[in-house]
């Protein structure tokens, strides 16, 4: 039996929550609780996971890495529009 199940199965719980905080986010009109910091630090790590995951050719962690960048900036930009228009 393949084992990639169980990740596959954690990378769509992981995204899941990750694409509902975006939409929280892009609901709120107040840019203070959001730290820039810590989506610089997701990108970054997301980035590197992702290369390293390449290197193993680990799929399941490739895709989900790769959707974890994607919301990091996603939630990057939003906050970045919120702060302009503030």
């Amino acid at each position: 039996m393949n084992p990639d199940w169980i990740g596959w199965l954690a990378s769509a719980v992981l995204i899941a929550t990750l694409l509902r905080q975006i939409v929280k986010q892009a609901r709120t009109p107040d840019p203070q609780g959001v730290s820039r910091w810590l989506f610089l630090g997701q990108c970054a790590a997301s980035a590197g996971f992702v290369v390293y995951s390449l290197l193993l050719h680990n799929w399941v962690f490739v895709v989900t890495n790769s959707c974890t960048l994607a919301t990091a900036l996603a939630g990057q930009a939003l906050a970045a529009r919120r702060r302009r228009e503030a």
